[in-house]
């Protein structure tokens, strides 16, 4: 697979997102999940992403227990400061829990150091310097190789850089969700950090794959939010013919489409779609050899632009945890 620019890093065009393989969107199977890592190792992928919140601590353990021993044929990514206290979400960036929850993700992973290590979220009870800081502690102590940051506003990210360079910035950003177009880009360019997608595929939306919410499991994440619920669906769902007809004229499925709009947009994004299935760790790895024209990508982009997706991306209870820029 081509190797793109991370920051200081030096990664696959495309990471995996492992989540799915714990948690958020129906159950997984174990066995396919193990078959799934290895084989993204085996096609190419060197960017694996992964969080301490994840099944809360299952996804670190899965891959620490699958893939211990190909620890050096990858850059391990994972998070901290989310948090899960007797059923409810929360965030807890303070320093104190910074660190607890890096050795504990270190004992999972059977690693003895994360390559790159974010903060989940933006803690407002503590000021961004100190959990930098703290992070910046663990650097000099070997156990983190960079910083970076997840979901937080340009304000934010300068703050942190001040406090210690950020390797990278991950957000949500799509086809369908392009928030971090008003600052954070804009931002990370200046300041040379590298941005990492997450969700590059509108949680399956994109993909063409999602049609029936209620064909989805109980427990699926996706129940929850208002761009898959309602009319705003209904809504939604019209906006994919036109989409899928661009792939079929590029002999490409709507997910590898998607996937080159993001790249098309810089040639420093990796994206990191996630998947608990071999066959789409498989079509998601050639996303990186399509030759798409630009006209064809800004078509693309055009069917979802300018308020015409409906719905948050999120519902209430979560979307007063983000940093946005106003």
């Amino acid at each position: 697979m081509q190797e793109r620019r991370l920051g200081e890093l030096t990664v696959s065009s495309i990471g995996l997102g492992c989540m799915s393989m714990s948690q958020g969107y129906g159950s997984a199977v174990r066995q396919e999940s193990e078959r799934a890592l290895h084989r993204a190792l085996d096609v190419g992928y060197t960017f694996l992403d992964t969080a301490s919140v994840y099944g809360l601590g299952h996804n670190e353990s899965l891959i620490g227990e699958v893939l211990g021993l190909r620890r050096n044929e990858f850059v391990l990514g994972s998070k901290c400061g989310i948090v899960n206290k007797g059923g409810k979400r929360g965030v807890d960036c303070s320093p104190e829990n910074v660190l607890w929850t890096l050795d504990e993700s270190l004992q999972r992973l059977g690693t003895d150091h994360i390559d790159l290590y974010y903060l989940h979220r933006r803690d407002f009870d503590v000021p961004i310097e100190e959990s930098v800081g703290a992070l910046s502690t663990a650097v000099k102590a070997g156990k983190i190789g960079h910083i970076g940051l997840s979901e937080c506003s340009s304000e934010t990210i300068r703050k942190a850089h001040a406090e210690h360079p950020i390797c990278a910035v991950q957000s949500e950003y799509s086809l369908w969700t392009r928030d971090p177009e008003h600052k954070v880009l804009n931002c990370c360019e200046e300041l040379s950090i590298g941005f990492v997608p997450f969700s590059p595929l509108g949680r399956a939306f994109l993909a063409g794959t999602v049609t029936n919410i209620d064909e989805l499991e109980d427990g699926d994440m996706r129940k929850t939010m208002p761009r898959f619920n309602g009319e705003n669906f209904t809504h939604n769902l019209t906006l994919l013919d036109e989409f899928k007809a661009i792939a079929a004229e590029n002999s490409c499925t709507p997910a590898q489409l998607a996937l080159a709009w993001v790249m098309g947009q810089n040639p420093n994004f990796v994206p990191i779609p996630g998947t608990k299935h071999v066959k789409f760790v498989e079509e998601n790895a050639q996303a990186p050899e399509l030759n798409i024209n630009s006209g064809d990508l800004e078509r693309a982009g055009a069917i979802f632009e300018n308020g015409k997706v409906f719905g948050d991306r999120y519902h209430p209870s979560q979307m007063i945890s983000l940093d946005p820029d106003h």
